[in-house]
């Protein structure tokens, strides 16, 4: 079965640091570096947002919210996914999911529907 797991979630205090990680398991239709893959978050009462996809040719994309402080980027030769969060603020507070376009759906690389597989989140929260 396909899987996405997510870990490196933790409370920490803001100005801090985090490194998320995914790990990809149990795909059939495409090889792992051939998806697009993005961290996708969300706050409490808030719908998921995007905030970071990498494609298959290494383009990065990040919303406006968290350009310069997070990074995305992924070891296909691991099949796993990285987030690494610097500054970190207390609005970054969420649940952080790792998502896979492996059908090859296409579209804008932050928007959800693009997105077929999904993780099951790993929490981060930023303290004052």
């Amino acid at each position: 079965d396909e899987q996405l797991v997510e870990s490196g979630g933790d409370s920490v205090q803001a100005g801090g640091s985090l490194t998320l990680s995914c790990a990809a398991s149990g795909f059939m239709y495409h090889t792992y570096n051939t998806y697009c893959m993005a961290w996708f978050r969300q706050a409490p009462g808030q719908a998921r947002e995007g905030v970071a996809a990498i494609e298959s040719n290494g383009r990065t994309n990040y919303a406006d919210s968290v350009k310069g402080r997070f990074t995305i980027s992924r070891d296909n030769s691991k099949n796993t996914l990285y987030l690494e969060i610097h500054n970190l603020k207390p609005e970054d507070t969420g649940m952080y999911y790792c998502a896979a376009d492996a059908w090859g759906t296409g579209g804008t690389v932050l928007e959800r529907a693009r997105y077929n597989f999904w993780g099951q989140g790993t929490q981060v929260t930023v303290s004052p």
